[in-house]
């Protein structure tokens, strides 16, 4: 991982820290713990897309159909599994 996707885990992680202290009060614990586990998919989720960004190039261009020459087929992309968080 790169040392901005870092830097992003800790800024978010921060945030939902800050968050998370500020509606201790107001949220009951078990409400608490959804919410921390949705957070950490969010994490997750934003990471993973940042590093889909970063490690693939720019995306050219569509051209309109008009004027469009007919494309090789594509390799479909392997669908990732589910990846475990603690």
């Amino acid at each position: 991982m790169s040392r901005d996707g870092e830097r992003l885990i800790e800024l978010i992680s921060e945030l939902g820290a800050r968050m998370g202290n500020l509606l201790t009060d107001m949220v009951p614990p078990s409400a608490q713990v959804h919410l921390l586990n949705a957070q950490r998919e969010l994490i997750t989720a934003l990471v993973l897309i940042y590093e889909h960004r970063v490690t693939t190039g720019p995306e050219r261009p569509r051209r309109s159909r008009a004027g469009a020459k007919r494309a090789p087929a594509r390799r479909r992309a392997t669908r990732v599994g589910k990846i475990p968080i603690e």
